[in-house]
């Protein structure tokens, strides 16, 4: 009879766990009178609290790039809340359209932070969610995102930047003011990120004592994990390229960073 019990029960988690899977599901959320249209990603398979993750997408806004990072976080064991940060679920097709939309939010500190906040706090109030862990991570203008969060002092605990553009339009951290350790993963050989702009966020940052490591992969130049980058590289003559083993390395760095400041 034991036996049978063990074996139903065996059966039971077998059907459990072919039935979870990671979840994605659309959240129209407001900051002041502006509709966002985000997205929570987790695995159900878990009823635990777990870390929670900002998400920032390119400056293409969301795309399908961002949801398949989304999805291999979640494989991790995070919540992941990808945040909009254009309004309405916009997106751009084309350079000119991207860059009008990444600006409109990177020239307003303001309305970055508001927007940045908004969705930080949609994470946070998830039932998966432990609102004490939570980190943030962003792609190329995404990057910038979470860099300038970081350093204007937000509520987070670990902060990464994938191609990160280093656009930062925040003022310099007060010591001891940022919260958040910091790992930007870049390529190389990325013409849109300038040298001087490496040694002032240094500079910056050394002075303020903040734990950040910057990792620079040779050859690789901007948005090297989007599997679409050197597709769109040529069709708008931009330097965007994916580089397989870079994104790799990438990944598995972020992933035991992560790790490390968030899952205790």
């Amino acid at each position: 009879m034991r036996t049978i019990m063990v074996g139903a029960l065996f059966a039971i988690a077998m059907i459990a766990n072919a039935n979870a899977a990671i979840k994605e599901e659309p959240v129209t959320y407001t900051d002041g009178e502006t509709t966002m249209k985000g997205f929570v990603v987790y695995d159900d398979a878990s009823q635990a609290k777990r870390p929670g993750i900002v998400m920032v997408h390119e400056w293409w806004g969301i795309t399908k790039h961002i949801h398949t990072e989304a999805r291999k976080f979640a494989q991790q064991g995070y919540t992941i809340f990808i945040a909009d940060m254009y309004g309405d679920g916009r997106t751009a097709d084309n350079p000119k359209d991207a860059g009008a939309l990444s600006g409109s939010v990177m020239k307003n500190p303001n309305v970055m932070e508001s927007r940045f906040n908004a969705a930080r706090s949609q994470l946070a109030k998830q039932v998966s969610v432990d609102p004490r862990r939570i980190g943030a991570v962003g792609y190329c203008f995404g990057g910038a995102v979470v860099l300038n969060m970081a350093r204007a002092g937000a509520d987070l605990a670990a902060v990464a930047g994938f191609h990160a553009s280093l656009g930062l339009n925040t003022p310099a951290p007060a010591a001891g003011t940022v919260k958040a350790k910091i790992l930007i993963l870049n390529g190389a050989d990325d013409p849109f990120v300038k040298r001087e702009q490496y040694d002032a966020l240094k500079k910056d940052f050394d002075a303020a004592k903040v734990n950040y490591r910057i990792v620079e992969y040779p050859g690789a130049v901007h948005a090297f994990t989007n599997p679409e980058a050197t597709e769109l590289g040529k069709k708008f003559n931009l330097p965007l390229r994916y580089d397989a083993k870079a994104d790799q390395e990438a990944k598995a760095e972020a992933a035991r960073f992560f790790a490390a400041n968030l899952q205790k």
